[in-house]
């Protein structure tokens, strides 16, 4: 995690290179010397709240400047930060904040100006939920799960050390170079396109989240800035080689959270003529695990997820939980020097880890294949899991939140294939006789409790019985079927 290390890391830069460009974007340049300004000064209005050190505030993650100083401020005092989406509605952060302990949230304005507002209650929240250890992080991430309250993750500060010195030594990382941050800051993405080169006294250059899919903008944000780093999901990539620009700057390309489409290699290997290119796979519980050298000049096919980095032991397991020995199929298990210790939530820990061989594996859910020389190809998932723009998604848990609303009768919501990214969500909803619910009250509703890539992109309302299988159960394919031919698509 964002540790003391790193926090003291880019004091000394701000010291010693003050006039380094450490973040730009959105027509916006913060040198070094800048960002240690604003974290002292923000330093000195939190030690204003007379938090006792050790104490969790809650941070919203919005990618400004601003939040990162305050994150450096929150790590310096000794305090741990919860950093949840911004678009997480207002009443599952709070629930987050209280399952973390949260005393406050905090908030900080363009002009530095720090919001503290109380975490009031939520001792039955808090209930079964362990108290984060300062002395062994200072950041907690959370998953992407979709019910507004997902799996509080510690980042450990060993784990963060350990994965900042990999990522650099792989990518021949150095001070001189400058990362596109496109990911949220709150997911663990940002541990190696933000933190990583931060510690390191290099320029990020982030994203603002309202024209991550503005692709003009962005190939301007890599052009301009002269970006030799660039990682995200396939459907940045995607957006960058439109139009066929050329990257001269760029030599190190990293894509990660879904599967490329085969069709975007040449057109890659053209955008960006001078970069080594690495398919990479991981979650937040572990940060990455796998990596795979990509040529996009070779055969037009998905890359697998590769090999073990160094340090990670990988297993595959069958049905049964046996062992799989030589080439075979099942699902992946996995310990890095980077994981988690569990999450906060203590009950989630002996369903999601397990020992095996003295070491703690985390169960990832997904199916893999392996080949005899120990190449590992992602083959889908154990559970209802799918990939939104790259985000871990829970069917069942965003079908929950939708039958909350007082006038569903009945819900099922499928995955649906999108060219721009990947996979979205479709909602049937049967409501109750005599109520007027619409598609459009009903995304308000669920906009509450969910972070944006989990709403629903359309639903469809209906009167009529959710079509359901011979044994019950709703009928998933049929209703799937159904949108893809009203859409055309089938």
């Amino acid at each position: 995690m964002p540790s003391t290390h790193l926090a003291d890391s880019i004091a000394v830069h701000s010291r010693e290179h003050a006039g380094r460009v450490a973040l730009a974007g959105n027509r916006r340049t913060v040198t070094y010397g800048q960002l240690g300004d604003r974290t002292e000064a923000l330093r000195t209005a939190l030690s204003g709240l007379g938090l006792p050190a050790g104490s969790t505030v809650c941070v919203p993650a919005h990618k400004t400047p601003e939040t990162v100083a305050l994150l450096l401020a929150v790590f310096h005092e000794g305090l741990i930060a919860l950093a949840p989406s911004p678009d997480l509605g207002i009443a599952a952060r709070t629930r987050l904040a209280q399952q973390a302990r949260a005393s406050h949230t905090l908030t900080v304005s363009e002009t530095g100006a720090l919001t503290a507002e109380a975490v009031d209650g939520g001792e039955e929240e808090a209930e079964g939920f362990d108290r984060a250890d300062a002395t062994r992080t200072r950041l907690l991430l959370t998953t992407s799960g979709s019910t507004g309250t997902p799996k509080i993750v510690p980042i450990p500060a060993e784990g963060f050390d350990a994965f900042a010195d990999w990522a650099t030594g792989e990518f021949e990382l150095t001070r001189d170079d400058v990362a596109l941050s496109y990911a949220p800051l709150n997911f663990d993405l940002a541990l190696l396109d933000v933190w990583t080169f931060l510690r390191l006294g290099a320029q990020v250059v982030l994203v603002d989240k309202d024209r991550a899919t503005d692709a003009p903008h962005l190939r301007n944000l890599v052009a301009g800035h002269g970006v030799t780093f660039v990682q995200g999901v396939p459907m940045l990539h995607r957006l960058l080689v439109q139009d066929g620009p050329e990257y001269a700057a760029v030599r190190t390309i990293v894509t990660t959270g879904d599967a490329l489409a085969p069709e975007l290699l040449r057109p890659m290997a053209d955008a960006f003529p001078k970069a080594r290119f690495h398919n990479v796979f991981g979650c937040t519980e572990t940060n990455d695990s796998f990596i795979h050298p990509i040529d996009p000049l070779g055969p037009a096919a998905a890359p697998p997820i590769g090999r073990p980095l160094a340090g990670v032991r990988a297993i595959v397991v069958d049905a049964d939980g046996e062992l799989v020995t030589g080439a075979g199929t099942g699902e992946l298990l996995v310990s890095t020097p980077f994981q988690t210790a569990g999450y906060l939530r203590s009950a989630l820990n002996e369903q999601a880890f397990t020992v095996r061989d003295g070491r703690v594996h985390y169960r990832t859910g997904d199916i893999v294949s392996r080949t005899d020389d120990g190449l590992y190809r992602l083959e889908g998932r154990a559970d209802w899991q799918v990939k939104v723009r790259g985000v871990r998604t829970n069917l069942q848990e965003v079908e929950t939140v939708v039958a909350s609303h007082p006038d569903v009768a009945e819900a099922v919501v499928v995955a649906l294939p999108d060219e721009r990214t990947g996979v979205r969500l479709h909602a049937h909803v049967t409501r109750r006789p005599s109520t007027a619910l619409t598609g459009l009250r009903l995304r308000t509703h669920v906009s509450g409790h969910l972070p944006r890539h989990a709403i629903p992109s359309s639903v469809h309302v209906t009167e009529t019985p959710i079509p359901r299988t011979s044994t019950g159960k709703p009928d998933r394919n049929l209703i799937r079927n159904n949108r893809l031919k009203e859409n055309g698509t089938a």
